[in-house]
């Protein structure tokens, strides 16, 4: 075998064993534009099954997002467990809602807030919105407010939007300025040309100790001091127990 072609044979088995590495969750490219970023959490739902949080916590992630709530009568089985497990664990939580357009925001609201509980050390509420691209963005951005305005009524916390770039170009870009933005992208370093992001999905065939399916990885934009001020931890931990 020539040296030219038997270069070509070993690149050729290295990049089907990096593709192989990427596509089972040992390694994720993205993981080297996320590696600034100090402080990480994870995202989850009732995909991951039963979590050992005692076990996830040996990975030092920081904060977890617990699906909590779809539409206006959806609640995710493991909701109840996880955050109270997540919370047993020094982990600090925050739930999410998937919006829906099949009830209006008021409605949705009510059933995220009869099932989340309103507790201070906790994350702000997130909307997680996923819809079609074929709504019309007028009712969209109104039963999206509506649902907004009533959680941060409710929690006090301005809630948190979670956008992939084409629910974010339909539907949220040049409007809600008031709300931060948690950003999907697992291909690349993500890019909001009019606004920053708060938290940025970076992967989501994450391996953890402790879940055994593929779970989601996000990171916040700032350093340890930043996040600590954001959601006010040193007040909460000072204050007496």
């Amino acid at each position: 075998m020539r040296p030219t072609s038997r270069y070509l044979l070993i690149g050729s088995v290295l990049a089907i064993i990096l593709v192989a590495l990427e596509y089972y969750g040992f390694i994720w490219h993205n993981g080297l534009f996320a590696l600034p970023y100090e402080v990480k959490g994870l995202d989850v739902s009732h995909h991951q099954g039963d979590i050992d949080w005692e076990k996830v916590k040996d990975d030092d992630f920081r904060f977890v997002f617990i699906k909590a709530t779809e539409g206006r009568d959806f609640i995710d089985q493991r909701f109840g467990k996880n955050w109270q497990q997540a919370k047993e664990q020094g982990f600090l939580v925050g739930a999410y809602h998937f919006f829906s357009m099949g009830s209006t925001g008021k409605q949705q609201a009510a059933h995220f807030i009869r099932t989340v509980p309103k507790q201070a050390d906790s994350l702000p509420p997130v909307i997680d919105v996923e819809i079609h691209l074929n709504h019309d963005q007028r009712k969209v951005r109104q039963e999206l407010l509506a649902l907004a305005q009533q959680l941060e009524q409710h929690y006090g916390k301005k809630p948190i939007l979670y956008v992939t770039y084409d629910t974010y170009n339909q539907y949220v870009k040049h409007a809600f300025p008031q709300y931060p933005i948690w950003i999907r992208d697992i291909k690349k370093f993500p890019t909001l040309q009019d606004r920053d992001w708060l938290f940025w999905q970076y992967s989501n065939r994450g391996r953890v100790n402790g879940i055994d399916t593929y779970v989601d990885i996000n990171v916040f934009n700032g350093d340890q001091n930043e996040f600590s001020q954001q959601f006010s931890l040193r007040r909460l931990e000072s204050s007496p127990s």
